[in-house]
C-alpha cells in the first residue's frame, strides 16, 4: 500500500479563527474539507516554535536541565530549550541564546539536526533541534521562576536511552534529538 509524499494531503484548509490569544500561544479553530467533501473543525494550539540543544562535550557527556513544567505539574529532565519568541531571530541564534541562558554553555559548532513536530494532533509547534559541540562553560542568565529553579545534570550520552526506559527521562523531543545527535556523532566518528 502506498503512502502520500511528505506533506501532501487531499484535505483542504477552509479557514480558521482565533478563539483565545495568550502572550505566546493561541487556541485556533480550523475548518477543513476531507477527501470525501465533508467539512469539519479541529481546535489546536498555535505556537511560534521552539529550539532544543543536545550539548555534548569531548567526553561524550550531554548536558540536560531539570525544569518545572506547569502543564505536567512536575519537573522534567530535558535538553536546554526555549520558545522562538524573538521575531526574526534565526533558529540557530535562539538555540545558542537558550544554551547560554539555561546551561551556561557556548558552542564552537552548532549543527542542525531536524525540525520536530511536538504533538501534531494538538499543536503546530515545531521544535528545531541542534547538536552543540566544542563547548565552553560560562554563566547562566536564567529568566522566570522555572529557569531560576532549574538544575543542570550531566549524563553520558550512551546512558540517556536507558534513563528513558527507566522512566527517568520522559521528554519525547529530547529523546528524538538524542537519537539524531548520536547518529550525527557516529557519522563523523566522534
Amino acid at each position: 500500500m502506498g503512502s502520500p509524499n511528505a506533506g501532501e494531503s487531499e484535505f483542504v484548509a477552509l479557514g480558521s479563527r482565533i478563539s483565545w490569544q495568550g502572550s505566546r500561544v493561541a487556541i485556533e479553530t480550523g475548518r477543513f474539507r476531507d477527501p470525501d467533501g465533508n467539512e469539519f473543525e479541529r481546535d489546536f494550539l498555535r505556537h511560534p516554535g521552539a529550539v532544543g540543544v543536545i550539548a555534548v562535550d569531548d567526553a561524550g557527556v550531554v548536558t540536560l536541565v531539570r525544569q518545572f513544567r506547569g502543564a505536567m505539574g512536575r519537573t522534567i529532565l530535558e535538553m536546554p530549550a526555549g520558545t522562538r519568541d524573538v521575531d526574526g531571530e534565526p533558529a540557530e541564534e535562539t538555540a545558542r541564546r537558550e544554551l547560554a541562558e539555561e546551561a551556561g554553555l557556548s558552542a564552537s559548532r552548532m549543527e542542525l539536526l531536524a525540525p520536530l513536530p511536538v504533538s501534531p494532533g494538538v499543536t503546530n509547534q515545531i521544535t528545531t533541534v541542534f547538536l552543540a559541540t566544542g563547548l565552553t562553560e560560562g554563566d547562566t542568565q536564567r529568566e522566570g521562576p522555572e529557569e531560576r529553579a532549574m538544575t543542570i545534570e550531566r549524563v553520558p550520552l550512551r546512558d540517556v536511552v536507558s534513563m528513558a526506559a527507566a522512566g527517568e527521562l520522559i521528554d519525547a523531543p529530547t529523546l528524538a534529538a538524542v537519537a539524531l545527535a548520536t547518529r550525527a556523532l557516529e557519522a563523523r566518528g566522534s
